[in-house]
């Protein structure tokens, strides 16, 4: 049985098949992730999103703080599925693929463990890598990639 576009998609929502990262605007390290993920998604699938942004305000299932990067991998689709912190990051690395494919096995380290890392490098990310004052813009030619 063929299903229906309103089937398919979720009213209202960005739809990006790939996933939508979001992330803080104005973390270093966060902007460092973005730049990474940029560089090595050849196919230009994931789309992105600050969490300060309006994208973000429409969906209730991001978290009310800038602590946790969150990826909605099939966003907008029935199939879709979010991620938050460790989990998010091991996520997108796998839907990069190749070598990275390698490094998001790491999920056999229990999440506890994996997040007790993460939320110590969240915690300090501002004053290891940098904040800037707002939202970075992104160039013209990766505007299309970023979502409001």
């Amino acid at each position: 049985m063929k299903s229906s576009p309103t089937d398919e998609t979720k009213k209202g929502l960005p739809v990006s098949p790939a996933g939508i990262v979001f992330y803080d605007g104005v973390c270093g390290l966060c902007d460092r992730t973005v730049q990474f993920l940029l560089k090595r998604d050849t196919a230009q699938s994931f789309k992105f999103a600050a969490l300060q942004g309006e994208t973000a305000k429409q969906r209730n299932d991001l978290p009310n703080d800038l602590t946790s990067v969150a990826f909605v991998a099939k966003s907008g689709t029935a199939q879709e599925q979010i991620y938050f912190r460790s989990d998010a990051v091991l996520q997108m690395l796998d839907q990069i693929g190749g070598f990275w494919s390698i490094v998001s096995w790491l999920r056999i380290i229990p999440r506890p463990v994996r997040d007790a890392i993460y939320d110590m490098i969240a915690k300090r990310r501002y004053q290891w890598f940098g904040k800037f004052d707002a939202c970075r813009i992104p160039s013209p030619e990766l505007h299309a990639r970023f979502l409001p």
